[in-house]
């Protein structure tokens, strides 16, 4: 199935693993993608690969502006840069609240502002924002991140209103623990990796983490025309971590005894 046959994608951070199975897909669907990233060495073969810095607003301009001249178009902007943060509210100093936010909230905003106009011109345009699970979800120790990704989750509701009658459809993925490198750098990390990793996935209702070509999947679906009716809507991907109550393992088969 070819349904992004003709269209021309820009995916940052699309070197990462949410963003590199993400920006494969869109080519599968037959896209033209252009993957924005500090580093682009690993791009696969038939994917465009720009150096973009996402806290400049002149590397951002250049490099959207580089894939609209190269292809004659644009289409669909998936806006998946983001960098983690860990801590409470005491946890982190104000210069890397401030350098957060910058990347994960500001640095789509860029995106976007510089994507506008070509997307204007788009019959089929699109914006997809990955935001996380924890932007509406409290967790532990996320003080900052989670402020990001409340901000990304608010930023494509208003963005999805100010451009729906221009025909460019807004909307958000939250995905939920997904089994990237990142994560599992986190878990090895603990004092004691194998007990955090049972406990991590103890934690998952669906008993196991999130796919990276699951939320690629949902982010696909966001940006084809199949979506054409579809702006506004924040989809979680997350194995029913925020919208499904579980008991514990044991407490469910004492329940049952």
């Amino acid at each position: 199935m070819h349904e992004f046959s003709g269209l021309v994608a820009i995916v940052t951070g699309g070197t990462g693993a949410i963003g590199l199975a993400t920006a494969e897909l869109l080519r599968s669907g037959g896209a033209e993608v252009a993957v924005l990233a500090r580093h682009t060495d690993g791009v696969p073969d038939g994917i465009l690969g720009i150096e973009t810095d996402v806290t400049d607003d002149d590397s951002v301009r250049s490099a959207v502006d580089a894939v609209a001249g190269r292809f004659g178009r644009l289409d669909l902007v998936i806006n998946n840069v983001g960098i983690p943060a860990y801590g409470d509210v005491t946890g982190n100093s104000d210069d890397e609240w401030l350098t957060v936010l910058n990347v994960n909230v500001v640095g789509m905003v860029r995106v976007a502002r510089h994507a506008l106009p070509h997307l204007r011109r788009s019959p089929a345009a699109a914006v997809v924002n990955v935001g996380s699970i924890v932007g509406s979800a409290g967790m532990a120790q996320r003080a900052l991140y989670s402020a990001t990704k409340g901000a990304v989750h608010a930023l494509t509701l208003a963005m999805a209103a100010d451009h729906v009658r221009e025909g460019i459809r807004v909307n958000s993925v939250a995905p939920g623990a997904t089994d990237t490198p990142w994560v599992s750098r986190q878990l090895a990390a603990a004092d004691d990796p194998v007990a955090a990793r049972a406990e991590y996935f103890a934690f998952q209702p669906a008993g196991r983490l999130v796919s990276t070509d699951e939320v690629a999947g949902a982010i696909a679906y966001l940006a084809s025309p199949l979506s054409a009716g579809t702006t506004g809507t924040l989809l979680a991907v997350d194995g029913g971590m925020h919208g499904v109550r579980l008991r514990p393992p044991a407490a469910a088969a004492a329940a049952r005894t």
